[in-house]
């Protein structure tokens, strides 16, 4: 594939435009213009975050014209499992957690709160505004096709309320070498239990953490719990851990089936 720029541009903005001449936002432009310093008549990726990629070709400084858009360049499917990591949001690193789960390809991304939080105190709406555009930039410097969604913010137990009942759970914790590890978990998890366009999902605790009465919660609804190490991870290391043990289970059924 050619090495040429990608800017992630929504669907709805992509199919919209006049004449396949699509007006950039003033954050575009500035990073096509004064960032990367691409010039009039080159070329550019765009991609809308839901599997295809297009050429287009800058025009003026503030349009693109896309090559084709009813035959794009490259397309990709969705996954049929899709891959989920939830963490309790620490006092550091949410920002570089989003990141590497985009860059790993994790599909959805769910901020948690708990008893033992260290980092409660969040202007949520402004925070998610800003995690979207650190997943956008994450997705057109990793090449993805597939943009991950954050949801969000909710408390553990009422987020585990509320999931799909086509969702697998498994919950990480430590300090206990009575549970399987996330890698035996995932390997004794039959294909047919693993439902399509449900969210195979880990659960990434407080550095704190569970409180007792979190672990009830879990045990009493048949959470499965799992270890991630034999050591104690920060956050960050265990989310990144976890995301790539999902991802090389689902790229082992693939190879598999």
């Amino acid at each position: 594939m050619e090495d040429l720029i990608r800017l992630l541009i929504p669907n709805k903005r992509i199919v919209n435009n006049k004449n396949n001449n699509l007006e950039l936002t003033n954050e575009e432009a500035h990073y096509i213009n004064k960032v990367m310093r691409i010039k009039t008549g080159k070329e550019i990726f765009i991609t809308n975050g839901e599997g295809s990629l297009w050429k287009a070709k800058k025009i003026t400084n503030d349009f693109i014209e896309i090559s084709e858009l009813d035959k794009p360049y490259l397309s990709k499917k969705q996954y049929t499992f899709l891959l989920g990591i939830a963490v309790v949001i620490p006092k550091n690193g949410f920002e570089d957690i989003l990141k590497m789960c985009t860059e790993i390809g994790i599909d959805f991304i769910q901020p948690l709160f708990s008893e033992r939080q260290v980092n409660k105190n969040l202007n949520f709406s402004r925070k998610l505004l800003r995690w979207n555009t650190i997943i956008k930039e994450s997705v057109e410097q990793s090449e993805r096709l597939w943009k991950p969604s954050i949801l969000n913010g909710l408390d553990i137990i009422n987020w585990i309320k509320n999931r799909d009942n086509q969702d697998n759970i498994s919950i990480s914790v430590t300090r206990d070498d009575s549970f399987d590890d996330l890698n035996n978990w995932l390997k004794k998890q039959q294909v047919l239990s693993v439902k399509k366009n449900g969210v195979l999902w880990n659960v990434i605790g407080p550095e704190g953490g569970w409180s007792s009465r979190e672990i009830e919660f879990f045990i009493k609804n048949k959470i499965p719990l799992v270890k991630l190490s034999d050591t104690i991870l920060r956050t960050s290391t265990a989310t990144v851990n976890a995301s790539s043990i999902l991802n090389q289970w689902r790229n082992d059924l693939k190879l598999e089936h």
